[in-house]
């Protein structure tokens, strides 16, 4: 019926004018609502001749009953307020088919195993929800909110795929509830000479505003008690992610060849700058200036935000490397290669649900002569 639901209330109200005698119209007045609302609510929700009902319910006077001369239609009918909230309570429920729950006794949903295939992959359910879209767009049934997403991953997760799922249902961190951060930025522990004149304020604007993809940011991810590393570098305008193995140690040297190896696999244009924060496996980034003619800029101290996208990444590697039982030495460069595959083909917000893979390749085919 038009307008918001009759609240029992109403319905009460209805009884009483109903067993005084007013038409339809009448009450419809008394109770500030459309003549027909009130009576698709009576002819809807009636008690038919009241011989099971129990409890009070009204009788119109001028009903006609068993052929008797008075009004027909719906006054000759019972009315019980009460009666009446249940049974509408009871159709306003409209149950329906779940799209990624079982119903009782069936099988799951064909989509909750696609969803739960990028699950695995690492996908969060928005950008789950996002690609679905992409892939389906004339197939709504195929289209499910990341809410209703989560509330599945809630409901398995009390199931037989607790433990497959886990990991989506805690934080990214790990942790079971959030803890606040300090934001002070203290002074540095000694000389950094690497970092003189390098400093964030004099990055060109250019990568500051993520217009031009080329401008990079990198650090250190760490393993277990700190005894083994790997680089990472992310593209701040498409997101492209890299990864480098340091089977060996994270001296300087062996970080400035490693990022020499990674940036020759780009085209010169791509290598316009990298940020890092003052960590001594710089001291030697001369180095890597002359061999890549990439410029590096440093972070102030404590202020791991300047490198924001960096350190998100750091976050999802952390999905597949904890920091408290990882040893980097243990896997090799091809298995980070598939792990940085995997992260370049997730759908992102930020690029309009595009994977930073295609963002970086409709640069590469824009720039191609």
């Amino acid at each position: 019926m038009p307008g918001p639901r009759l609240t029992v209330t109403e319905r009460a109200q209805i009884e009483v004018l109903f067993g005084q005698g007013l038409s339809f119209p009448q009450i419809a007045a008394r109770i500030g609502r459309d003549r027909s609302t009130v009576w698709r609510e009576v002819a809807r929700n009636n008690a038919y001749r009241g011989n099971s009902l129990a409890g009070a319910g009204s009788r119109h006077p001028r009903g006609s009953r068993a052929g008797a001369p008075g009004w027909g239609g719906a006054y000759r009918w019972v009315y019980s307020h009460a009666h009446a909230h249940r049974r509408a309570l009871k159709r306003a429920r409209r149950p329906r088919a779940m799209k990624l729950r079982p119903g009782w006794g069936k099988p799951y949903p064909a989509l909750w195993h696609v969803v739960a295939e990028k699950l695995r992959c690492r996908w969060s359910p928005q950008q789950i929800s996002a690609w679905l879209r992409t892939q389906y767009p004339q197939q709504p049934e195929n289209h499910v909110s990341h809410e209703t997403i989560y509330q599945a991953i809630y409901y398995q997760a009390r199931g037989g795929m607790r433990q497959e799922l886990a990991r989506q249902v805690a934080l990214r961190t790990g942790r079971g509830q959030r803890r606040s951060q300090s934001r002070e930025a203290k002074a540095g522990r000694g000389a950094k000479p690497w970092t003189v004149d390098f400093t964030i304020s004099s990055r060109p604007a250019e990568a500051a505003d993520r217009a031009v993809p080329g401008h990079w940011e990198g650090d250190l991810v760490l393993g277990a008690r700190g005894s083994s590393a790997i680089i990472t570098l992310v593209e701040r305008s498409t997101r492209f992610v890299m990864l480098g193995s340091l089977p060996s140690s994270r001296v300087s040297q062996e970080v400035i060849r490693v990022l020499i190896e990674l940036m020759g696999q780009l085209p010169e244009h791509l290598r316009a700058s990298l940020t890092w924060d003052q960590g001594a496996e710089m001291s030697a980034v001369a180095d890597f200036r002359i061999a890549t003619d990439c410029e590096v800029y440093f972070c102030d101290p404590h202020a791991p935000w300047q490198r924001g996208t960096n350190e998100n990444t750091n976050g999802l590697l952390r999905q597949y490397f904890p920091r408290s039982t990882t040893d980097f030495r243990a896997i090799s460069q091809a298995e980070l290669d598939a792990v940085a595959a995997e992260l370049n083909a997730r759908p992102r917000k930020t690029l309009k649900w595009k994977t930073p893979a295609q963002a970086l390749n409709e640069h590469l085919v824009a720039t191609t002569p």
